[in-house]
C-alpha cells in the first residue's frame, strides 16, 4: 500500500511541476491532491522517492522536482493517450483542410502542432523509399538539359535536372515519358529503377538506351538517399522567447535542430516504436542518445502505411510500417498528456490525408 501511495505522490509531483515549473513541496501536494494522508507522510514518501532516484531536491529546504526516471515512470503509467475533444479535432481538420498540396499540408501541420504544444514541431515528408511511382515526366530545357519530374503515390513531387552536351529531343522524351508511365506505374522507385534498366538493355536506340540508364540511376538514388530537405519545422522562435527552457539548455537544443540527419534518424526510429506504444513514442533526456537533447524530450508518431517484408526479403511475411513521422521536441517538463494527444491526432490526420490522396 505504501508503494502504491508513493507512486501516487510521484505522479502528483510530476503533474504539479509540469504546471508550475517550481519545486513541489509536501504542503502543496496535500492541499492540491486527495492523497488521504498527512503532510508529514507525504514528506516521507517524497524522501523515499528521492532515495530511489525518482525525485531530486534542487535546493536545501526547497521542494522537489522529477528526474528523468520520474518522468519515465509517469509517461509509462499514462495508461492511454487521452484523445483530443471533438472540437479540437474539428479545429485540426478545418486548419489543415485548406492546404492545396502535400507540402502545404505538412507545413500547416507543423505550424498547428507547434501552436497546440508551445514546442518545436517537426514533420517529415513521406519517405521516397516507401513511395510508389505515380507519374514521371521528362521535359526538354534550354542548353541541352532535361528536367525529370517524379510524382509519387504519397504526393511527393521530386525534380532532378540532367545536364549534358547531347540529350534526346522533345519527341523522344515525350515517348520515353509515356513508356515509363505505362511500364513503371505503381512500382516502388527501386522496382522502377530495375524496370528502366531492363528496358534500356532491350532498346535498340542509343539515345533511348542512355536516357533509360540515367533514369534507372535517378530512381535508385531517390529510393535510397534520405532527403533531409523534406523536414518541416515550426515553433523554434516561439520556444526561444518563452520561459519554459533555460538559456543553458536552449543552445544545445538549437544545435540539435541544425543536425537534421541526426534528428531524422532519431525520430524515424522513434516513429517505428510508436506502433507498440498507443501510437506514440516518447524519448526522455539521455534516451534520445543525442547529447544536445539531454534536457529535452521527443514525442513522435508515424503516419501513413507501407507494407514491408518482415525480414527485408519478399515472401517472408509483411509488416505495416509508417512512411514518415510527426513529432514534438520540448523540455523534459513538457505537458506529456497534451503533447502525446496532439502528436497522435496530427499523425492520424496525415494518414487519412495520404489515403485520400492515394485514392484520387
Amino acid at each position: 500500500m505504501a508503494t502504491t501511495r508513493r507512486m501516487l505522490v510521484l505522479r502528483a509531483v510530476v503533474e504539479d511541476y509540469i504546471r508550475s515549473q517550481e519545486p513541489v513541496g509536501s504542503g502543496s501536494l496535500t492541499r492540491n491532491h486527495h492523497l488521504g494522508v498527512s503532510s508529514a507522510t507525504v514528506r516521507n514518501d517524497m524522501a523515499a522517492l528521492e532515495d530511489e532516484g525518482y525525485l531530486i531536491q534542487p535546493h536545501t529546504s526547497a521542494g522537489r522536482i522529477p528526474t528523468q526516471k520520474g518522468y519515465r515512470y509517469f509517461v509509462d503509467r499514462l495508461a492511454t493517450v487521452v484523445p483530443l475533444s471533438a472540437a479540437q479535432r474539428r479545429g485540426i481538420d478545418i486548419f489543415l483542410s485548406g492546404s492545396v498540396s502535400l507540402e502545404d499540408t505538412l507545413q500547416h501541420a507543423a505550424r498547428l502542432l507547434a501552436q497546440i504544444t508551445g514546442q518545436i514541431a517537426v514533420v517529415a515528408s513521406p519517405s521516397l523509399a516507401h513511395s510508389n511511382l505515380r507519374r514521371a515526366e521528362l521535359i526538354k530545357l534550354d542548353r541541352g538539359s532535361v528536367l525529370v519530374v517524379v510524382i509519387t503515390d504519397t504526393g511527393r513531387v521530386v525534380q532532378r535536372t540532367l545536364h549534358g552536351s547531347h540529350q534526346p529531343g522533345s519527341d523522344t522524351l515525350s515517348g520515353l515519358s509515356d513508356m515509363i508511365n505505362q511500364q513503371c506505374h505503381d512500382l516502388s522507385l527501386t522496382q522502377a529503377a530495375e524496370r528502366c534498366q531492363i528496358l534500356a538493355d532491350s532498346s535498340p536506340e542509343a539515345d533511348t538506351k542512355s536516357m533509360l540508364r540515367i533514369l534507372a540511376a535517378v530512381f535508385e538514388e531517390m529510393a535510397t538517399k534520405e532527403q533531409t530537405s523534406g523536414l518541416y519545422m515550426a515553433g523554434t522562435s516561439q520556444l526561444t522567447h518563452s520561459q519554459v527552457v533555460s538559456i543553458g539548455d536552449l543552445a544545445p537544443l538549437l544545435d540539435a535542430l541544425e543536425e537534421q540527419v541526426v534528428l531524422m534518424r532519431l525520430m524515424k526510429a522513434q516513429s517505428e516504436l510508436s506502433r507498440e506504444n498507443n501510437g506514440v513514442s516518447v524519448a526522455i533526456g539521455t534516451e534520445t542518445q543525442t547529447p544536445e537533447l539531454v534536457h529535452a524530450s521527443v514525442v513522435t508518431s508515424g503516419y501513413g502505411h507501407a507494407q514491408q517484408p518482415l525480414s527485408g526479403k519478399k515472401g517472408d511475411g509483411m509488416t505495416d510500417e509508417p512512411i514518415a513521422f510527426v513529432g514534438s521536441i520540448g523540455p523534459t517538463h513538457m505537458d506529456y498528456a497534451v503533447t502525446m494527444s496532439a502528436v497522435r491526432a496530427v499523425a492520424s490526420y496525415l494518414t487519412s490525408f495520404l489515403a485520400g490522396t492515394d485514392d484520387q
